[in-house]
């Protein structure tokens, strides 16, 4: 089943079409679970009696919780396809969000939070690797660019939708709303054939088919690529609405205005993949989005040194370099994982997951990190560090 699903209308949707929805969906839930939510946090900060940095620990939590089971929601989609393992994750995304919609606890929080990316993960594993069944290359990397729309529509609108929930409702009720999407999502899988492709018979293990994937490195490096530019985007969500909000002053509607910035930026990146992967190649991307992170990582530097972020003239210059980085993000990153799973076709659902874990799991740890950091002021640093990893690899490692 590696060639492309029959796109003969299929009552008012091509099989093709209902896919692509699908995993868009699930996409656009799992990315607005933490931008929804985003405009809030000092509130949730005030609410809960929560330290500064772990309300900021609830992003990272979120995204390491996401890359934590990967490996075993990749062998379970190949051991028993596709359609238990998503609808056990989306079943456990929505009941966790409406736990996270009533609780009152710091503490608490931040164990859900972590449970919802556990559930969020695996729900958009399947979803990759749904699309992964069906296409590959440089068509596979298109296809991921489309996904980029959910995960745009997610990270600007979400963060816009967060705002207004923030000023006119309860933070709390953004949680509702991302369980809603769940529920959608379960019943557009319903009568979708999400079997996938029949697999190999097994002569190894999950451990050592995984041993097997690291020692590729066509498959490796540009896995880490991507993830080490997916911690540079939870990196500034995480410190944005300190940095934004509290910084300059911004009232909580206006930072969730400058979601929809984000969200152009994000789109202009992924509608340029959709339109020169075929001409330009994959990895060339890569090297241009890598370059363009670096640039306007450097730039926030430079910023950080010279103006100390103040005045509505430093404001326009940050979401400049902002959405640049989120452009070469948009860029490098459906490329990253094209690439990666591309040159280990063989494994099906287990190189999408490994791929997966690798860049959630870099993205959580380095956000963490680089959370600290910005404690100390150094968060402008921190960004520029994982851009420069970013673009060596890219430069040196990526063949």
């Amino acid at each position: 089943m590696d060639n492309p699903p029959s796109t003969a209308p299929t009552g008012l949707w091509s099989l093709s079409a209902r896919l692509m929805t699908l995993a868009c969906l699930i996409v656009f839930m799992a990315q607005m679970a933490t931008t929804v939510y985003l405009p809030s946090l000092p509130v949730v900060m005030t609410d809960l009696a929560m330290a500064r940095k772990d309300a900021e620990l609830s992003i990272s939590l979120f995204v390491i919780g996401a890359a934590l089971p990967l490996l075993f929601w990749g062998a379970a989609a190949d051991r028993y396809g596709r359609r238990i393992p998503l609808a056990l994750s989306l079943l456990l995304f929505v009941g966790i969000s409406m736990l996270l919609s009533i609780t009152s606890q710091g503490s608490l929080l931040l164990i859900l939070r972590t449970l919802q990316g556990v559930a969020a993960g695996g729900a958009t594993i399947i979803a990759r690797i749904l699309i992964r069944d069906h296409w590959q290359g440089d068509e596979l990397a298109r296809r991921l660019s489309v996904l980029s729309i959910a995960f745009i529509t997610a990270l600007g609108g979400g963060q816009w939708i967060g705002g207004l929930i923030s000023r006119y409702a309860h933070w709390q009720q953004g949680f509702i709303l991302v369980a809603g999407v769940g529920i959608l999502a379960l019943v557009l899988m319903i009568r979708l054939p999400l079997h996938g492709p029949r697999p190999a018979a097994q002569t190894t293990g999950m451990w050592q088919r995984y041993g097997r994937l690291l020692q590729r490195p066509g498959f490796l490096w540009p896995a880490c690529a991507g993830g080490l530019g997916f911690a540079i985007t939870v990196t500034l969500q995480e410190i944005s609405p300190f940095v934004l909000q509290q910084g300059f002053q911004l009232e909580v509607t206006t930072f969730g205005a400058l979601g929809l910035l984000i969200g152009v930026a994000y789109f202009a990146g992924a509608m340029a993949v959709n339109r020169q992967v075929a001409r330009v190649g994959g990895k060339q991307l890569m090297k241009q989005g890598a370059g363009i992170i670096l640039l306007a990582s450097a730039g926030m530097v430079l910023l950080s040194i010279l103006a100390e972020l103040q005045g509505a003239g430093a404001l326009v210059v940050m979401m400049g370099f902002y959405c640049l980085i989120i452009f070469g993000q948009a860029v490098l990153f459906p490329n990253s994982m094209a690439l990666a799973v591309s040159d280990a076709r063989e494994h099906g659902a287990y190189a999408m997951a490994l791929c997966g874990f690798l860049q959630q799991g870099l993205a959580g740890i380095a956000a963490a990190g680089a959370t600290l950091l910005s404690h100390h002021g150094a968060w402008a640093e921190a960004i520029f560090i994982l851009a420069l990893m970013t673009a060596m690899i890219v430069r040196f490692k990526v063949r």
